[in-house]
């Protein structure tokens, strides 16, 4: 279970959801002039005024990935963390093309709020897989130049501890199974919170 203190409650939680769909709608509404919804943190329940960090995911019916934005550190409110990393995750990740308008029926929305990153004292990867918690860990990797994480999310795909910080470093650009002075990590818990109903919406 998330720890306590990142609980929202369902009230905010679909307010949260309502956000992110917003913004993502708000995008498709104009291309010719893109910028995430603007968010006044003042209308929102209290659980989403506070600093959070978050990450957005969006995903096809059948759960094929479409986008996934987000950020660490905590230095907005939760409510604009989300409305921005939407837009972002729909109309700015790297790996695809900006969403269009007839995606939108199929798409399902998965926010991820992040509890604080807490540092591992590990000095060696058999140290770190000893102390990871499959399932619940997101976990951070950084060398004072490259860095990446994985959502706790992404051990359903990789529940091997070993694997998942190999495929960690992969995707940091790390050489792989390799521990050096610099490497340090992080993990962190989050909640997840999400959209299994795409069918009804309306632009």
């Amino acid at each position: 279970m998330p720890d306590e203190h990142l609980a929202l409650g369902a009230t905010a939680e679909s307010a949260l959801l309502d956000v992110a769909r917003a913004s993502v709608v708000y995008g498709l509404s104009r291309t010719r002039h893109p910028v995430p919804l603007p968010v006044d943190p003042a209308q929102h329940p209290a659980p989403l005024r506070r600093v959070a960090a978050s990450f957005v995911t969006l995903r096809r019916r059948g759960g094929e990935l479409r986008g996934c934005i987000g950020e660490l550190e905590a230095r907005r409110s939760l409510v604009e963390s989300v409305a921005g990393n939407a837009w972002r995750a729909a109309f700015r990740d790297p790996r695809f093309a900006a969403l269009t308008e007839p995606e939108w029926p199929a798409l399902e929305f998965h926010i991820s709020v992040l509890g604080p990153l807490e540092p591992l004292d590990v000095g060696s990867e058999e140290a770190l897989v000893t102390v990871l918690r499959p399932g619940i860990d997101g976990l951070l990797l950084d060398d004072g130049q490259r860095q990446a994480t994985f959502l706790p999310a992404v051990w359903a795909s990789l529940p091997d501890p070993v694997q998942f910080v190999h495929e960690l470093q992969r995707k940091a650009g790390l050489t792989v199974g390799v521990w050096n002075d610099r490497l340090r990590a992080s993990r962190y818990r989050v909640i997840e919170i999400t959209d299994r109903s795409p069918d009804e919406r309306d632009l």
